[in-house]
């Protein structure tokens, strides 16, 4: 079965209580989030695998693949369905040696040699960007469209643009042949996530 990443949900607890934040991943669900990482930068293990066991819950009543940021410890311990590593993370090699042929593992990359390494060892997707400069605390560095673009014809896997995304500004990703969009802030910050997560996938799809 392909693999649904056309709106492609990481949260941000850092700005919410946990009951918020369940409430807004549980929107972006609803609105049709096809893919949810949890990214958890500054959780101590245990708070990361509790974070993670009731994140899971979730989307697992919505049927949306859970993957975790960084930590393959993490999602294996929790069953989830995948885990995302970063290119000073553990190499996806070894993520997918630890998480199996069965599961889901994303890699970063910005040029096309990181994007074909990723490929070659076995990752399923890929994240590209950042495309705008965004309000994270992770620290980005941008990449162009054209090199975007560059990627997506140099591997046979889903592609994905992230960085600073939302439905008025992704009309640049035109022509792309990207397989979705990533979204932070665009869902977190707003007022009704579920209505944010539904309208950003719906200019996805206007986009193709």
């Amino acid at each position: 079965m392909k693999l649904d990443s056309s709106l492609y949900f990481i949260t941000d607890s850092t700005t919410v209580s946990e009951d918020c934040f369940l409430s807004v991943v549980e929107g972006a669900c609803k609105g049709g989030a096809s893919l949810v990482q949890l990214r958890e930068k500054n959780r101590s293990t245990r708070e990361y695998m509790e974070l993670a066991k009731a994140t899971h819950q979730v989307t697992c009543r919505y049927n949306v693949p859970l993957i975790i940021d960084d930590r393959v410890d993490v999602a294996l311990a929790i069953g989830a369905e995948g885990v995302h590593v970063g290119q000073t993370d553990m190499p996806v090699a070894l993520a997918r040696k630890l998480m199996g042929p069965g599961k889901i593992v994303g890699a970063t990359t910005k040029t096309v040699p990181q994007a074909l390494e990723a490929y070659e060892q076995g990752a399923d997707y890929l994240g590209v960007g950042a495309i705008y400069p965004t309000t994270t605390k992770v620290v980005t560095i941008l990449t162009s469209v054209d090199t975007l673009k560059d990627i997506v014809k140099a591997v046979p896997i889903n592609v994905n643009a992230i960085g600073g995304l939302n439905k008025d500004n992704i009309h640049v990703l035109k022509g792309s042949g990207i397989s979705g969009v990533c979204a932070v802030s665009a869902i977190m910050k707003a007022e009704n996530p579920e209505q944010a997560a539904r309208e950003l996938k719906e200019a996805f799809i206007n986009l193709c």
